[in-house]
């Protein structure tokens, strides 16, 4: 049976629909953050500000308080990034994502630490947590007094299951730099890697499908011989995309009709739908991408959305939210930017 071909701009709403920016969310705060795949938060405040563009009536003070009561986890997970996941998420994805991003260790990490014993570094680590959070300043001056490097302290993570502890890493308190052992915070768990693949998997096409076997690569920072397998399995929807190339999808997923409006939106840095895995729905038109990531700016910048698609960027400054657009906007764009302007510069205060 031939697969339907889907165009650009359907895949650009379906996209913005299981990313909640079609519409805010009644979600509870957790189950919005399994919806979208997680939040990247190398910047604190990015994961509040992405839940406040897509929950009604979100506060601040609600995913602190998450993250305190331990309903959601902060710590580094997918591409070796820091995101904000549910508790529920935490071991799944961590399980999915062990062997292979050890075995990149290894591999890019070799001549820079030859002879070092990463795991041993990792046990030092693990003997102090076991006692309680500690500071990275700390647990760096104990890796230093063993003889290790200071480069060790990037692999440690990777034999160790740690989250940030809060209020470390949150709006109130942005430097991440309190670290506890997950095992410890969560409890324990016990999920197989294969499990965790398939939850893997599933949270990503429910959140950014349909797609390709390489989007699903890109997004994970796993190797495509390990997800096709589980892909294949989960994937039971397929369809092409205009090149003709498969895309994988979870049944009843939705796929709203391309005609469907979308509201201005705001993102904050690193939003996850302006990264390469989501290409295919050109949220980030291709003529502005290099305006938006590029070799000066690894951060990249906070952006808005004008029907589905970035058209220019923003920034807090003295209790405004300025507007900065790449093209000239229409009034009644404009009016629609300044009024959600407005309500993000009340959120900053």
């Amino acid at each position: 049976m031939t697969e339907r071909v889907l165009a650009t701009r359907e895949l650009n709403r379906a996209l913005l629909a299981r990313q909640l920016l079609l519409e805010r969310s009644s979600l509870p705060l957790t189950e919005a953050l399994e919806q979208v795949a997680g939040l990247q938060a190398q910047y604190a405040p990015s994961p509040y500000i992405g839940l406040w563009s897509r929950l009604g009536e979100f506060r601040r003070e609600e995913l602190t308080r998450a993250l305190q009561d331990r309903r959601a986890v902060q710590a580094t997970l997918l591409r070796v990034t820091i995101h904000v996941v549910s508790a529920a998420d935490y071991p799944p994805l961590t399980e999915a994502i062990r062997s292979a991003r050890l075995q990149w260790w290894e591999r890019t990490a070799r001549r820079q630490l030859e002879g070092v014993d990463v795991r041993a570094a990792a046990a030092v680590v693990g003997e102090r947590l076991a006692a309680g959070p500690a500071r990275q300043a700390e647990l760096a001056a104990l890796l230093a007094a063993a003889g290790f490097p200071k480069a060790v302290w990037n692999g440690v993570g990777l034999w160790l299951d740690m989250v940030r502890v809060p209020p470390s890493g949150t709006w109130e308190r942005r430097r991440a730099d309190l670290y506890g052992l997950a095992t410890d915070w969560l409890g324990p768990w016990r999920v197989s890697e294969a499990d965790g693949l398939e939850h893997l998997v599933r949270r990503y096409l429910a959140g950014f499908g349909p797609a390709s076997l390489g989007d699903l690569g890109s997004w994970s920072g796993l190797p495509l011989t390990l997800l096709r397998p589980v892909l294949e399995r989960v994937g039971t929807r397929r369809f092409r995309d205009q090149r003709g190339g498969v895309l994988f999808d979870l049944p009843d997923a939705p796929l709203p009709d391309p005609q469907t409006p979308a509201p201005v939106r705001f993102l904050s840095t690193w939003d996850a739908n302006l990264l390469v895995h989501a290409r295919r729905t050109q949220v980030l038109p291709e003529r502005h991408r290099g305006r938006i990531f590029h070799v000066k700016a690894p951060h990249s910048f906070p952006t808005f959305l004008v029907d589905g698609a970035v058209a220019g960027t923003w920034r807090h400054q003295r209790g405004r939210v300025l507007l900065e657009p790449f093209e000239p906007l229409a009034a009644a764009t404009r009016r629609q930017l300044e009024d959600e302007a407005e309500r993000l510069a009340a959120f900053h205060h």
